[in-house]
């Protein structure tokens, strides 16, 4: 896209790409967050784990679990030599636990692979779990102090905005169209502070909702603002109402009250983390049990249902407590079935809604809060 092109999506107002930066960048010295925790200091693995954990999900709840995370793992090595129920420990209540399986497999093979240094290039970064084109383009600009244009859920709005960017930018022609204005106005002096300049924009001033125009350094020049349509954009992906499943989560006590947890397989819901055993909503929890865990089991009572919402259906839970009355066979020599010491808790990965059902049975433990939210 040249600056004639460009010019003619901005109309009625022609825009200078060096011009756009010199106003980013001026709004970023005085207004632009520069004391995040893994700004100070800015190293390579603490950028590229900021970068995984702010993919949608907001600053204000990163911080914690970045801190965190840095106590327990504090450089890639650690990381990567973690093990895994750890490391999903450390995640819960994040939220797209994909995430934290991608950044565990991708430190095992920065290890492997690049002698425990992230790489520097863009193709390189990309050939790793977890980072797409636009983590690339963070870690290289934020970590490294190179050129590379980024393209996150902040900046897709303000150019969308400001350049009237029409459609939703899942759409490939779209997404397309904003990679191109990215590329031609990211500047190759101060990148890395222009690129945070554009996500605090985004986060900051050009909000999803009641965006504060009056603070905007670009407001003179934004088309949506010209129209009177910043409503507009960017724009939203066609509504379709989302499917509802059902299933009973079986809260099974021991003869201790110690409550028995399964380990969820690597991919799908909640993939990776320690739940209640499910059971299909039409099936009976005590033969279901018999079959499949070798228990025999009473059922003692149905406890509070709930609805966990996940990004692409709902999930109605019907919690189900139950008591061991003979066990058929050892459990625990099943890897992926562990009794939960409730008294005393390990470092164990727990998908949210587990937490809370556990806290009907014991007020003691933490209540793990789902955050799945806008990024930043």
């Amino acid at each position: 896209m040249n600056k004639k092109h460009l010019a003619s999506v901005a109309a009625p107002g022609t825009v200078d790409s060096g011009r756009f930066a010199e106003q980013v960048l001026g709004w970023f010295d005085r207004h632009g967050r520069k004391h995040l925790p893994w700004q100070n200091p800015r190293d390579p693995y603490r950028v590229w784990v900021s970068e995984i954990m702010l993919q949608q999900t907001q600053v204000t709840t990163v911080i914690g679990y970045f801190n965190r995370f840095m106590e327990t793992f504090p450089e890639l090595k650690s990381l990567a030599e973690a093990d895994s129920d750890l490391v999903m420990h450390h995640w819960s209540g994040l939220g797209y636990y994909a995430r934290a399986r991608n950044l565990h497999r991708c430190a095992q093979q920065v290890m492997a692979e690049h002698q425990g240094k992230l790489p520097e290039d863009l193709e390189s970064l990309q050939s790793l779990p977890g980072i797409g084109r636009s983590t690339a383009g963070a870690i290289r600009s934020l970590a490294f102090g190179h050129y590379a244009a980024i393209l996150d859920g902040n900046v897709k709005r303000v150019l969308a905005r400001h350049f009237a960017v029409e459609g939703w930018p899942g759409e490939a022609a779209v997404l397309k169209q904003l990679w191109q204005l990215s590329e031609q106005l990211t500047p190759h002096s101060r990148c890395a502070d222009y690129n945070q300049a554009m996500m605090d924009l985004g986060a900051m001033v050009c909000v999803r909702t009641k965006p504060q125009c009056g603070a905007c350094p670009l407001a003179q020049s934004c088309v949506a603002r010209e129209r009177g349509e910043i409503g507009r954009f960017p724009g939203k992906k066609a509504k379709t109402s989302k499917p509802v499943r059902s299933a009973q989560l079986l809260v099974v006590l021991d003869e201790a009250d110690n409550i028995l947890l399964q380990k969820r397989p690597p991919s799908g819901i909640w993939g990776g983390l320690w739940s209640l055993p499910e059971c299909p909503l039409e099936q009976q929890s005590e033969h279901w049990c018999e079959v499949n865990l070798g228990l025999q089991v009473k059922q003692l009572s149905l406890l509070s249902p709930r609805r966990h919402t996940f990004s692409h259906f709902h999930l109605d839970i019907t919690p189900v407590l139950l008591r061991i009355e003979k066990s058929l066979k050892v459990v625990m020599d099943e890897s992926s079935l562990v009794w939960y010491n409730l008294s005393e808790p390990e470092d164990l990965g727990l998908a949210a809604p587990v937490s809370t059902i556990l806290q009907q049975i014991d007020p003691k433990i933490p209540i793990v809060e789902n955050s799945e939210g806008e990024a930043r």
